[in-house]
């Protein structure tokens, strides 16, 4: 068997190397995570969702399957000033911001610690920017 970049060759048939999605890779190691992680209504599960240009955090109790409290970039976002660009969720300020304000209403509903669940994402950037504010705001993980 002779390897090429992504081609291998069998025999003289060429059969590519399979690909696997970034997403599918996520969703496996979240499913991991989520066997050890659980939400209860005294310390609920903070769960982290980043699309590409926003992101999204949510308090869950997972006993009774409901949320508790949510927070989203897409929140307050008004339409930009003529000529000036537009203002996405896929920045690390705006993650912030998303961090503090779900530490805050969760104050307000009388939470003070929960279990954070990383969806399966690394946690860096986006994703440690909102977890970094939520405890800053007063959330204790």
């Amino acid at each position: 068997m002779y390897s090429l970049g992504t081609e291998s060759w069998v025999l003289g048939t060429n059969k590519m190397i399979p690909q696997i999605a970034k997403n599918e890779v996520r969703q496996r190691v979240h499913k991991r995570i989520r066997r050890k992680l659980n939400g209860t209504p005294e310390r609920p599960r903070l769960s982290v969702y980043r699309s590409l240009n926003h992101i999204y955090a949510q308090l869950i109790d997972d006993m009774a399957g409901q949320t508790v409290v949510a927070a989203n970039s897409r929140e307050g976002a008004g339409k930009p000033a003529a000529g000036a660009k537009k203002k996405t969720g896929g920045n690390v300020a705006v993650a912030k911001e998303v961090g503090k304000l779900l530490a805050e209403r969760a104050k307000a509903k009388g939470v003070g610690h929960v279990v954070f669940d990383r969806g399966g994402y690394l946690y860096h950037g986006r994703v440690k920017a909102l977890a970094d504010a939520a405890r800053a705001a007063g959330l204790q993980f």
